[in-house]
Protein backbone atom coordinates (compact mmCIF):
# COMPACT_ATOMS: atom_id res chain seq x y z
CA UNK A 1 0.00 0.00 0.00
CA UNK A 2 1.24 3.55 -1.09
CA UNK A 3 0.51 6.52 1.59
CA UNK A 4 0.71 9.84 0.66
CA UNK A 5 1.24 12.22 3.57
CA UNK A 6 0.86 15.90 3.33
CA UNK A 7 1.85 18.78 5.35
CA UNK A 8 0.06 21.96 4.44
CA UNK A 9 1.85 25.47 4.54
CA UNK A 10 0.33 28.17 3.15
CA UNK A 11 -0.43 28.10 -0.55
CA UNK A 12 1.78 24.68 -1.21
CA UNK A 13 0.77 20.87 -0.31
CA UNK A 14 4.04 18.92 0.93
CA UNK A 15 4.27 15.60 -0.44
CA UNK A 16 6.21 12.30 0.79
CA UNK A 17 5.07 9.01 -0.42
CA UNK A 18 5.45 6.04 2.13
CA UNK A 19 5.10 2.39 1.61
CA UNK A 20 4.80 -0.54 4.17
CA UNK A 21 7.05 -3.62 3.37
CA UNK A 22 6.16 -6.77 6.16
CA UNK A 23 7.49 -4.06 8.86
CA UNK A 24 9.63 -1.95 7.09
CA UNK A 25 8.97 1.12 5.88
CA UNK A 26 10.47 2.93 2.78
CA UNK A 27 10.51 5.99 1.08
CA UNK A 28 9.45 6.33 -2.60
CA UNK A 29 11.15 8.94 -4.35
CA UNK A 30 8.95 10.99 -6.95
CA UNK A 31 9.86 13.91 -8.66
CA UNK A 32 6.79 15.74 -7.46
CA UNK A 33 7.77 17.17 -3.76
CA UNK A 34 5.03 19.85 -3.23
CA UNK A 35 1.82 20.84 -5.66
CA UNK A 36 1.43 24.61 -5.18
CA UNK A 37 -2.18 26.72 -5.68
CA UNK A 38 -1.47 29.95 -6.92
CA UNK A 39 -4.32 32.87 -6.32
CA UNK A 40 -7.01 30.65 -4.74
CA UNK A 41 -9.61 33.63 -5.53
CA UNK A 42 -9.77 32.46 -8.97
CA UNK A 43 -12.03 29.67 -9.43
CA UNK A 44 -9.29 28.49 -12.66
CA UNK A 45 -6.53 28.12 -10.49
CA UNK A 46 -8.20 25.87 -7.88
CA UNK A 47 -9.26 23.77 -10.70
CA UNK A 48 -6.20 23.64 -12.00
CA UNK A 49 -4.51 22.23 -8.73
CA UNK A 50 -7.83 19.93 -8.32
CA UNK A 51 -6.46 18.46 -11.67
CA UNK A 52 -2.80 18.61 -10.89
CA UNK A 53 -3.37 16.96 -7.62
CA UNK A 54 -5.89 13.85 -9.22
CA UNK A 55 -3.27 13.42 -12.33
CA UNK A 56 -0.70 13.08 -9.40
CA UNK A 57 -2.76 10.63 -7.00
CA UNK A 58 -3.51 8.23 -10.75
CA UNK A 59 -0.01 8.43 -11.62
CA UNK A 60 2.17 7.63 -8.70
CA UNK A 61 -0.97 4.93 -7.50
CA UNK A 62 -1.37 6.46 -4.49
CA UNK A 63 -4.17 4.21 -2.30
CA UNK A 64 -4.22 6.50 0.99
CA UNK A 65 -3.43 9.66 1.95
CA UNK A 66 -2.99 11.03 4.84
CA UNK A 67 -2.77 15.00 5.99
CA UNK A 68 -1.48 16.39 8.62
CA UNK A 69 -3.94 18.67 10.57
CA UNK A 70 -3.87 21.95 11.09
CA UNK A 71 -5.52 24.60 13.93
CA UNK A 72 -9.11 25.75 13.69
CA UNK A 73 -8.10 28.32 15.66
CA UNK A 74 -5.55 29.91 18.35
CA UNK A 75 -1.87 31.24 17.40
CA UNK A 76 -1.15 28.13 15.01
CA UNK A 77 -4.46 28.38 12.97
CA UNK A 78 -3.97 27.07 9.27
CA UNK A 79 -4.75 30.05 6.72
CA UNK A 80 -8.34 29.68 4.69
CA UNK A 81 -6.30 28.67 1.32
CA UNK A 82 -5.00 25.31 3.82
CA UNK A 83 -8.65 24.29 4.44
CA UNK A 84 -9.13 25.29 0.66
CA UNK A 85 -6.56 22.52 -0.08
CA UNK A 86 -7.43 20.33 2.20
CA UNK A 87 -10.92 19.86 0.51
CA UNK A 88 -9.22 19.53 -2.63
CA UNK A 89 -7.79 16.68 -1.73
CA UNK A 90 -10.70 15.09 0.56
CA UNK A 91 -12.77 15.21 -2.62
CA UNK A 92 -10.89 12.88 -4.51
CA UNK A 93 -12.37 9.54 -5.91
CA UNK A 94 -11.39 6.11 -4.93
CA UNK A 95 -8.42 7.68 -2.60
CA UNK A 96 -9.04 7.33 1.19
CA UNK A 97 -7.99 10.55 2.99
CA UNK A 98 -7.26 10.89 6.52
CA UNK A 99 -6.43 13.64 8.53
CA UNK A 100 -4.30 12.93 11.48
CA UNK A 101 -3.35 15.32 14.41
CA UNK A 102 0.26 16.16 15.22
CA UNK A 103 -0.07 14.39 18.56
CA UNK A 104 -1.16 11.22 16.86
CA UNK A 105 1.65 11.73 14.43
CA UNK A 106 4.27 12.54 17.19
CA UNK A 107 2.96 9.53 19.46
CA UNK A 108 3.59 7.15 16.09
CA UNK A 109 6.83 8.39 15.50
CA UNK A 110 7.89 8.00 19.37
CA UNK A 111 6.00 4.57 19.39
CA UNK A 112 7.67 3.56 16.53
CA UNK A 113 10.94 5.12 15.78
CA UNK A 114 10.69 5.39 12.44
CA UNK A 115 13.89 7.06 10.32
CA UNK A 116 13.68 9.95 7.99
CA UNK A 117 15.50 8.90 4.92
CA UNK A 118 18.17 10.49 3.16
CA UNK A 119 16.68 10.86 0.04
CA UNK A 120 13.50 12.98 1.97
CA UNK A 121 14.40 17.10 1.72
CA UNK A 122 14.14 18.45 5.40
CA UNK A 123 10.41 20.46 4.58
CA UNK A 124 8.95 17.03 3.75
CA UNK A 125 10.09 15.40 7.32
CA UNK A 126 6.16 16.12 8.68
CA UNK A 127 4.48 15.28 5.77
CA UNK A 128 6.53 11.55 5.97
CA UNK A 129 5.88 11.52 9.52
CA UNK A 130 2.23 11.66 8.27
CA UNK A 131 2.09 9.12 5.98
CA UNK A 132 4.07 6.47 8.28
CA UNK A 133 1.64 6.93 10.77
CA UNK A 134 -0.73 6.10 8.72
CA UNK A 135 0.62 2.96 7.65
CA UNK A 136 1.19 2.17 11.16
CA UNK A 137 -1.54 3.25 13.07
CA UNK A 138 -3.98 -0.06 13.38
Amino acid sequence: MKVCGIEIKGSEAIIAVATLDGQALSHVALATKKIALDDDDEAANVKVFAAQVASFVRENSIDRIAIKKRSKKGEFAGGPTTFKIEGVFQLLENCEVTLLSPQTINAQVKKHNFELPGTLNKYQHEAYKAACSALLKK
